[in-house]
């Protein structure tokens, strides 16, 4: 199995902590292709944010279509999903919804610990997307400025901490996520400080992606996940190009190249 592990920001540090966790998450038999955002923000924190990097995730995808079999999108708040599952003939998940469906599994509310306070109004936007609303138990966050976004489990590891057991004392939280590729790892190393099952966005996402992958149950070939309707279009990528050519040829509905006009 081969999946594709996609940093939504710029940030080679953050790409380094994911590439870091995703290889202690991912069975011996899978095969990881790590990638960062050719353009974009240092690290992800609005919903604007959030749609500058959706693009650039999909130039990755599209960069690799035909040579995965999923799609990890490792940034809190998956930029660009659900759509992006419109794109990829292969399983293509967000290390938020993997989180939530984790913690979902483990416990009947959950908190997320997020690490910065702009960011929780697009998480919570998240959660209610996803379905999860009425599980959220709270969303704490750290409130001081940030050094570096390399260095926040350094710099924050026991706000991080405390801020989950407050979660649990006071929100009723029975899971605590560590939410941002940023944490990813932190939750490995924090686990017998905190009471409840902490819950790492990176492993959950590559955990569960193999799952998916390996349940092998067909791609979307009808249904609002499907393939984008054939229409012109213009200025795309060559490979983002090929790859709407390929989804709509696979979904049979024109011929490849059929909707691109130059």
């Amino acid at each position: 199995m081969r999946l594709l592990v996609i940093n939504p920001n710029i940030s080679e540090d953050v790409t380094a902590l994911i590439r870091s966790e995703a290889e202690r998450s991912a069975a011996p038999a899978t095969e990881l292709v790590v990638r960062t955002a050719g353009h974009g923000v240092e690290y992800i924190e609005t919903r604007l944010e959030s749609l500058i990097a959706a693009g650039a995730v999909a130039e990755l995808i599209a960069e690799h279509a035909g040579q995965v079999d999923g799609v990890v999108v490792a940034a809190f708040g998956d930029p660009g999903m659900p759509a992006l599952k419109e794109l990829a003939d292969v399983p293509v998940l967000g290390i938020t919804e993997a989180a939530l469906c984790a913690a979902a599994l483990q416990g009947h509310r959950f908190s997320i610990i997020a690490i910065s306070d702009r960011i929780t109004a697009w998480y919570r936007d998240c959660v209610e997307r996803f379905g999860f609303g009425s599980r959220l138990a709270s969303i704490r966050s750290i409130t001081e400025a940030l050094r570096g976004i390399g260095s926040v489990q350094e710099d924050f590891r026991p706000t991080l901490v405390e801020l989950a057991r407050l979660a649990v004392a006071e929100d009723g939280a029975d899971v605590v996520i560590l939410a941002g590729a940023p944490l990813a790892g932190l939750a490995r190393e924090v686990a017998d400080e905190i009471p409840v099952p902490v819950v790492d966005g990176i492993g959950a996402g590559i955990r569960l992606a193999e799952a998916v992958v390996g349940l092998a149950s067909g791609p979307h070939r009808a249904g609002s996940f499907a393939a984008p309707p054939l229409k012109r279009r213009s200025g795309l990528s060559p490979a983002l190009d090929a790859a709407l050519d390929a989804a709509q040829l696979a979904a049979g509905r024109a011929p490849q190249g059929a909707g691109s006009v130059q």
